[in-house]
């Protein structure tokens, strides 16, 4: 069982750049990733994301991918050489021939020319874009292996937290059962002496016996106590289970919640009441908690 607040970070440096992975989540609903990079990873960005979906299934996750310059650029200069051979002995045949005695500096035109971007051009290396998308995938993977990490370790704290809960609750749910048997006997004794003190010996058994089993029944708690026993057995195999289980917790804490409903709203005796409300506390102590599970 995984939470879904963690933390990750990775950093990757050469003799070129510097690249920095950090991600962060917090709960959410479903998964929002949110990207904050250098445009010039604007290519890599679906398989970035791809890549993240692959560990992380709910959450909002930030993260930010920054790029630093430590060395040599990733650029490099192509000067059309061919080009300005070409004009530079164009130029130098015109002048010959129309003014002969015009003195040529070829030196002082390539300078001008080396201002031109017809003639300089500064492109990025495509190989190295190549490769350095697949550098910045891996750093980024390593990142998602750290916040995975963290989660997995949060996630055992909760965990634990909610066995303690579930433990608590089935307390409440035996002491309850145990309380409720006892008061039904106790209930038809009273019921059976108050009737003879109004009646008398002329009471008909099996009537009695009948009202009593239809007051009885009205207040009858024992089969929504049966469903919290299995959904509180659910709940703990839930706990131990690998994949993503927040989503099905919350609705077997919804169940539960209606059943104590259910039983306070049967039940007449302050007793009854007591364990109720301490039940309805434990399950928003655990509804709570499971607002962080992935």
């Amino acid at each position: 069982m995984k939470s879904m607040t963690g933390f990750g970070k990775e950093t990757f440096l050469n003799d070129r750049y510097q690249i920095d992975v950090e991600i962060k989540s917090v709960n959410q609903r479903f998964l929002d990733i949110q990207l904050r990079m250098p445009k010039e990873l604007n290519p890599h960005e679906m398989a970035i994301r791809q890549l993240m979906k692959q560990t992380l299934q709910r959450g909002r996750v930030e993260a930010y991918i920054t790029i630093k310059q430590t060395g040599s650029s990733n650029q490099e200069v192509q000067v059309h050489w061919k080009l300005i051979h070409q004009l530079l002995s164009e130029i130098e045949q015109e002048l010959s021939a129309t003014y002969p005695k015009a003195i040529f500096e070829p030196g002082r035109s390539i300078e001008q020319l080396l201002n031109n971007p017809d003639y300089v051009e500064v492109t990025e290396k495509q190989e190295a874009d190549e490769a350095f998308g697949t550098l910045v995938l891996e750093i980024v993977k390593q990142a998602v292996e750290k916040i995975d990490a963290s989660r997995l370790q949060e996630g055992q704290q909760i965990q634990q937290v909610l066995t303690g809960y579930g433990q608590e609750f089935i307390k409440l749910v035996k002491e309850l059962t145990g309380f409720v048997d006892v008061y039904e006997k106790d209930y038809r004794e009273k019921f059976e002496a108050r009737l003879n003190d109004w009646l008398g010996t002329q009471v008909d058994e099996n009537r009695l016996l009948t009202e009593m089993a239809i007051l009885l029944e009205k207040g009858d708690i024992h089969e929504e106590l049966d469903r919290l026993m299995i959904h509180i057995d659910k709940m703990q195999t839930l706990l131990l289970q690998e994949e993503p289980v927040g989503r099905e917790l919350d609705f077997l804490i919804q169940e539960m919640n209606r059943e104590v409903n259910t039983i306070g709203s049967k039940s007449s005796p302050i007793e009854i009441k007591n364990i109720v409300v301490q039940m309805k506390t434990i399950l928003e102590k655990i509804r709570e908690q499971i607002q962080n599970i992935e």
